[in-house]
């Protein structure tokens, strides 16, 4: 479902990639670990189309999207591929509420339609009681699991986390693992997950290990 082919990336002299290749199914949840610098966060941002690579091919559901132009990919990403980060990156000034609504008004939904899909998300999530409070208001496993609400509204085909529970406490950590889980069974829902937790890697389908620009399993 998912297919990056000989991937290269560079900044300035520096070689952050040099020629990777990953495959992910769909339903798979996958965790890419290894040491700082190694290029995990830039994989992630290549696949998310939030970064273009110097060289090589990927496909999203047969998708050739490194090949889209920007405003084509700025729409795919918005509807296919859905994110979640170490910080929640919430808009503080919204609500809970409001801040899962916004990706699905940017895919063109009517506010009651863009509600409903919030709302519905929210609820699974168990945090119905706090749509209107804004993330200053909420725990760290609130606000974070308001961004996987985020990132799931539009019915993404794959979620890609950058370190989702690297500023949680255990016991929200663990609910946060937990709830991938649930919304692989539930949902059919595909991860593809950049972490240093060994315990969360350790749970995934596959582990990717990066070292130097290249996976190495």
């Amino acid at each position: 479902m998912i297919q990056g082919e000989n991937l290269h990336k560079s900044f300035g002299d520096l070689h952050v990639l040099k020629g990777v290749n990953i495959h992910v199914q769909a339903g798979e949840i996958v965790s890419v670990v290894g040491p700082s610098g190694a290029g995990k966060t830039t994989l992630l941002q290549l696949l998310g189309t939030l970064d273009k690579a110097d060289e090589g091919e990927i496909r999203i559901g047969g998708k050739r999207v490194n090949k889209l132009k920007d405003k084509e990919q700025a729409e795919f990403r918005n509807k296919h591929i859905g994110f979640v980060f170490q910080f929640h990156q919430l808009l503080p000034e919204f609500t809970a509420l409001e801040n899962v609504m916004i990706p699905a008004l940017i895919a063109g939904d009517s506010r009651k339609v863009a509600e409903k899909k919030a709302l519905d998300i929210l609820q699974y999530m168990k945090i119905q009681d706090r749509l209107e409070h804004k993330p200053a208001q909420l725990s760290g496993g609130e606000n974070q699991r308001v961004a996987v609400a985020r990132a799931l509204v539009n019915h993404p085909d794959v979620v890609l986390a950058d370190e989702p529970s690297g500023s949680l406490d255990t016991q929200h950590k663990e609910e946060l693992h937990q709830l991938f889980f649930d919304l692989r069974k539930e949902l059919n829902q595909t991860f593809i997950i950049v972490t240093h937790d060994i315990q969360l890697a350790g749970l995934t389908d596959r582990v990717l290990e990066m070292r130097d620009g290249l996976i190495l399993t």
